[in-house]
């Protein structure tokens, strides 16, 4: 019973990430690793799996802000501009 409950949390999961995957960024992989350490913790695979997608989600929006932080001061936008 409980592999059904969690085949049908990982389709939900996949068909939420196929139809908004601009939201659902980092959320699959952390779902993924929550889970499996939910598991092991106690038999708590679903939650584990909540938390991770929650942690995952929010490091990928962290990641991507760095990203364009880093890429904006590689173009020069980030640098002052000089004085005449």
């Amino acid at each position: 019973m409980k592999h059904v409950i969690l085949a049908a949390f990982a389709l939900a999961l996949t068909s939420a990430a196929a139809t908004a995957p601009a939201e659902a960024k980092g959320c699959l992989k952390g779902a993924f690793v929550g889970g499996v350490a939910g598991h092991y913790a106690g038999h708590h695979g679903i939650m584990g799996a909540i938390g991770g997608c929650i942690v995952g989600h929010h490091l990928a929006k962290e990641r991507a802000k760095e990203r364009a932080e880093q890429q904006a001061h590689q173009s020069g936008q980030g640098e002052p501009a000089p004085k005449p």
